[in-house]
């Protein structure tokens, strides 16, 4: 596949078979895998060999090594469940793509032997004489050969909507289509030589990139890590000083390993599932798992013109007559299309908008860049004559046109409009000239009317643009085109009037600091080359920009891998759809509002997850570090963590992710929107937890204590004062605390979801009745769980009396009434003399009004 120099020659014969079989031998065929997405070992790589999964990994061996496999189950299934539900949704999305690469893998028409043949594109060779007709993809590098003459769209390349008039000579590039007329060229350049692999050479490789949430949450875990890493090592210490037998060392090195967050994960995981599969219902094909929630975080969208906003068609917008009726002119329109033997976009907006029937037609010159007009000649009783339509600066030599008619031309070219007129004669005049390529123009047309073109908007674009300016996303729409079209096309899009725009050359010809600066304050931008696009993506993520980047060229490649998230048209190229995060299948632009608020609905989820998770696992460092330490006995064993994670933690935040809501960003992030909500919850859980503990124990232990007093004879002491009295007394104890977590867990459930104004206090009201049934069901399950023999002693639980967990519910709805007030009052940003609302105004006291 090398790009070794070949002789063109206008030889329209073709190679024989036996010289393609020698140059396929030499290596110079075609030969490229089709890539379309990523591989399976890639998505199997990329999914199982993540830092979530080595550290899960790493504890699931900690635990064998201490005797624990047992433990190792849940630690399988937080793994097993996340990689697979990313692994199936990601292959899920790359066979789609596969599917869309295969359907839409174009055919070529080669010609050896001196006869046409179709074939695959991989079976071309270097030298091959390939046949180009309107509709036909140029799949390798090559030089039109022979006579003919084509119209060549290369916007999937350059951006630029423009046709480009191709002769003998010039220059075809992969990736390019024609639209018009017909001709041979001889491949110059294939496989990884081809301008469209050159263009993409190193940006094929799909990347991963993490949501500012999912590097938070890996922040939070990675302290995590660090703090068991270090209870750890004290656990160690004390065990090695003979503070703590190693049995009870073992078991609270297990206990530790639950600081890390395993259902906060699961959580997660099925969140981004849900998000996928709802946006799949919406014509969206999810790539990456956490594209969807990627999208909450967007405040600014670039937009490619061609292809985007547009549907890759022009309209007829309206029409001027001339000297005639609107429906005269109309109706001659129409025959004029309908007539016409060749096809393009001109031609096809015209007989939509103006249906006609077709005529014999005598002469038929086709549309070319080169003149800039086309024309058909009829013969008929009624109506003979000729039909011209072509650029008004061509036609005007001709044609006379009054200062009235040159203002609407000068009018529509300045709204970015592509205006035509339409002339005829009643003269029957010969077309063809002498000199090849250029027909001839009759010189007695009378102009009949004016017509006015537009790109086609896709449906639901205003609607779609309004949505991301109310949710304040900045629009930026990057073009290969003219400046002053891609603004009317803009400003027609309802984007508004008087838009900033500049070029690139302009760009160009700026340093660094003046190319940032003229990029934030642009909205418009044309004529950007491939590399402008993903450095200006990278300018707007140096000012703290989360950019979005939507294309369906190869043009727009390196900006989609520069962006934070890509987003690409199934009608798009190959390559960017498989280097984008998300697909649009049916090039449903208007998808894009409904996947903002289904990531909002994500990402609030996963914080509210993370939320119940480290209240929980908070207090159990503080509970872990005042009691194990100096030697005393731990009061939660593994079996009781999986009751307290299952009640409080585990099915709660299934319900919390089942049911979320979208609703805007929090302006202080997720670390100090964590803080505010989760210190004053984990301080007052932390000091309540240790004073129900020390006090269940001491009231345990003190009866037997009180045989020392020197009323009971010595010999008897050993019969009454037993270890298990002494364990009895102490797993009534940990049972009294669990009880305790418990209900503390489950208020915690109202708190973060308040139904009414009465839990409002860390978060706004929620309204949601289904919260406190699952609060009950979770309390119920709780009650099964000590009133059920087996179940009871299976997770080391003892049945205390009715008044003891009484008094524990008191305990637990006075520390829900105290946290509240700690979060109405703000004591933690007045204690810390900080202001940690992310507000430029100083945090107030709690408010009773309904919170927007």
């Amino acid at each position: 596949m090398t790009s070794s120099a070949f002789t063109a020659s206008t030889d329209l014969r073709g190679l024989s078979e036996q010289e393609v079989a020698t140059r396929r031998a030499a290596g110079q065929g075609n030969e490229l895998p089709l890539q379309t997405s990523r591989t399976y070992s890639n998505i199997l790589k990329d999914n199982l060999l993540t830092f979530i999964n080595m550290v899960l990994f790493g504890i699931s061996v900690i635990l064998i090594l201490l005797g624990r496999a047992d433990d190792v189950g849940v630690i399988a299934f937080v793994i097993s469940a996340n990689a697979i539900a990313n692994i199936v949704q990601e292959i899920r999305a790359k066979r789609k793509l596969d599917a869309l690469a295969l359907v839409n893998r174009p055919k070529v028409t080669v010609v050896r032997d001196g006869t046409e043949q179709t074939v695959d594109p991989n079976d071309l060779v270097l030298g091959d004489v390939l046949v180009v007709t309107p509709g036909t993809q140029i799949v390798v590098d090559g030089t039109v050969i022979g006579g003919g003459e084509i119209n060549m769209d290369e916007s999937l390349l350059t951006g630029e909507s423009d046709l480009i008039a191709k002769h003998l000579g010039d220059e075809l590039y992969s990736g390019s289509f024609c639209v018009s007329g017909s001709a041979h060229y001889q491949a110059d350049k294939v496989g990884l030589d081809s301008y469209a692999n050159q263009l993409t050479a190193g940006a094929k490789s799909f990347r991963r990139v993490l949501t500012p949430l999912q590097q938070e949450i890996n922040l939070i875990v990675r302290v995590l890590l660090i703090t068991a890493i270090f209870l750890w090592l004290l656990a160690g210490i004390s065990m090695m000083m003979g503070l703590t037998p190693f049995a009870q060392s073992v078991e609270n090195a297990a206990v530790i390993a639950g600081l890390v967050p395993s259902g906060l994960f699961l959580m997660i995981t099925l969140a981004y599932a849900m998000g996928s599969l709802r946006m799949a219902d919406r014509n969206a094909l999810v790539q990456q798992a956490n594209a969807v929630e990627s999208l909450s975080h967007i405040n600014m969208i670039c937009l490619d013109k061609t292809g985007t906003l547009t549907a890759n068609r022009i309209q007829l917008l309206s029409v001027l007559p001339i000297g005639i009726s609107e429906a005269e002119l109309r109706s001659q329109l129409g025959q004029y299309a309908a007539s016409a033997s060749f096809s393009n976009a001109t031609n096809e907006a015209i007989a939509r908008a103006c249906p006609g029937e077709k005529r014999p037609v005598d002469q038929e010159i086709p549309f070319a860049s080169a003149y800039k007009w086309s024309a058909q000649t009829f013969k008929s009783f009624s109506d003979s004559g000729v039909c011209v339509l072509g650029a008004p600066d061509i036609l005007k030599t001709v044609v006379p046109l009054d200062a009235t008619i040159e203002q609407a031309i000068q009018d529509g070219a300045a709204q970015g409009l592509r205006v035509l007129l339409f002339a005829k004669t009643h003269t029957l005049i010969s077309l063809q000239t002498a000199q090849v390529g250029l027909p001839a123009l009759p010189s007695d047309l009378r102009p009949l009317g004016l017509l006015f073109f537009g790109d086609e908007l896709r449906p639901r674009v205003h609607e779609t643009l309004s949505r991301f300016r109310e949710g304040g996303i900045q629009v930026k729409v990057i073009s290969g085109d003219n400046p002053a079209t891609v603004a009317a096309l803009a400003t027609q899009a309802g984007l508004g009037t008087d838009l900033p725009s500049i070029s690139g050359p302009e760009l160009a010809e700026m340093d660094e600091a003046q190319f940032t600066q003229a990029a934030m304050e642009s909205t418009i931008f044309g004529r950007i080359t491939p590399d402008q696009k993903a450095q200006l993506v990278k300018a707007f993520q140096g000012e703290g920009q989360y950019v979005a980047m939507m294309g369906d060229g190869v043009n727009d490649v390196p900006s989609l891998k520069q962006a934070n998230l890509g987003i690409a048209m199934e009608s798009g190229s190959q390559i960017t759809r498989g280097v984008a995060d998300m697909v649009l299948l049916n090039d449903s632009f208007e998808a894009l509002p409904d996947a903002f608020l289904e990531g909002q609905r994500i990402r609030n989820s996963i914080q509210d997850v993370t939320k119940i998770s480290l209240v929980r696992v908070s207090a159990f460092v503080i509970l872990m570090l005042t009691l194990v330490m100096p030697g005393l006995i731990f009061p939660l064993t593994i079996k009781h963590n999986a009751v307290l994670t299952l009640l409080t933690e585990g099915i709660p935040t299934l319900g919390v992710t089942l049911w979320a809501k979208p609703g805007k960003e929090s302006h202080r992030g997720l670390v100090r929107s964590l803080a505010t909500f989760v210190l004053p919850a984990m301080a007052f859980l932390s000091l309540f937890s240790l004073l129900v503990y020390i006090g269940y124990t001491v009231n345990q232990i003190t009866p037997l204590l009180r045989l020392l007093d020197g009323n009971t004879p010595l010999r008897n002491l050993g019969q009454v004062i037993t270890q298990e009295r002494v364990i009895e007394a102490l797993f009534a104890a940990r049972s009294a605390l669990v009880a305790f977590l418990v209900f503390c867990g489950l208020l915690l459930i109202l708190l973060l979801k308040p139904p009414t104004r009465f839990w409002v206090g860390g978060a706004p009201l929620s309204g949601d009745l289904r919260y406190p049934f699952m609060a009950l069901a979770m309390l119920i399950m709780f009650g099964v769980l000590l009133v059920v023999p087996g179940l009871r002693s299976a997770f080391d639980l003892t049945v205390l009396q009715p008044i003891n967990y009484l008094t524990l519910s008191l305990l637990a709805f006075v520390w829900a009434l105290l946290v509240r007030m700690a979060w109405r009052n703000c004591w933690l940003e007045r204690f810390l003399q900080m202001n940690l609302s992310g507000s430029p105004t100083p945090p107030r006291p709690f408010s009773m009004r309904r919170p927007n």
